[in-house]
């Protein structure tokens, strides 16, 4: 009987790890293809929010690397439960390091390539916070003010890839009672958020809101139709900053 369990115990575990592979998480394990495919030419997206609802019109020809980002993102849950960390009145809300170390450290280096600004950063438009060029990943910031500046600030500028096209009431009545974050002020570290999750905001800023979904509703578009080919000059990016900028305009990231 000894000599028989062992085989049983392989089969078992070869069964278990054949199980753990087919439940990949393509927030923690994306796939090189699964990330260079392109999204819909314009899709809805709305967000669910501990202060309401809003709904978000994205396209493709404002930054298709941008749009393609936010498309995989939302497709795959990430911008689930997590907070507005940085609300700044007459300024930006800024969102999306996720509330979960382990998804943060699978983010940390895999930045997208520029994209022109072909859109200006008015009241509502929102787009992908940078550090520098080539460093756009996961925060999304929506702009509260008309923000023209920040079409070319840096020399690289922030392309919009989306508009608030309802509800934007709810986003002005985010909760900015926190301010900025290190250096500048007293409001959540980004660096904190991403090691520790969102067990540090509860603990440390227990009045920031939160989004509690972002579901894709509706598009248009084939995805299947745009091209499968691997894009050529997409970045092999190793680091990368804080994302973010300063009302002042000197720059946020590091």
């Amino acid at each position: 009987m000894r000599h028989a369990i062992a085989p049983l115990a392989l089969f078992a575990a070869a069964t278990l790890s054949l199980a753990a592979c087919s439940h990949r998480s393509p927030l923690l394990e994306p796939t090189p293809e699964e990330l260079l495919t392109p999204g819909p030419d314009s899709f809805r997206v709305e967000f669910q929010t501990t202060r309401g609802p809003f709904l978000v019109m994205a396209h493709r020809d404002w930054s298709p690397f941008g749009v393609d980002r936010f498309y995989f993102l939302v497709s795959h849950g990430y911008y689930d439960d997590t907070y507005f960390f940085r609300v700044i009145k007459g300024f930006v809300a800024q969102w999306g390091i996720s509330g979960n170390p382990l998804v943060n450290d699978a983010w940390r280096h895999r930045t997208i390539g520029d994209d022109p600004v072909v859109r200006s950063n008015q009241p509502g438009m929102i787009a992908f916070a940078r550090s520098g060029p080539h460093s756009r990943s996961v925060q999304l910031y929506v702009n509260y003010r008309d923000n023209a500046r920040l079409d070319t600030l840096g020399g690289f500028g922030f392309p919009p890839i989306a508009q608030v096209i309802q509800g934007m009431h709810v986003v002005d009545s985010l909760y900015a009672g926190y301010g900025e974050g290190p250096p500048k002020g007293t409001g959540p570290s980004q660096d904190s958020i991403e090691k520790a999750g969102n067990a540090y905001l509860t603990r440390k800023f227990p009045r920031l809101d939160r989004i509690l979904s972002a579901r894709v509703t509706e598009s248009w578009g084939d995805t299947l139709s745009a091209s499968m080919t691997l894009r050529r000059g997409y970045p092999d990016m190793r680091r990368r900053g804080r994302g973010g900028f300063d009302r002042d305009g000197d720059g946020g990231g590091r």
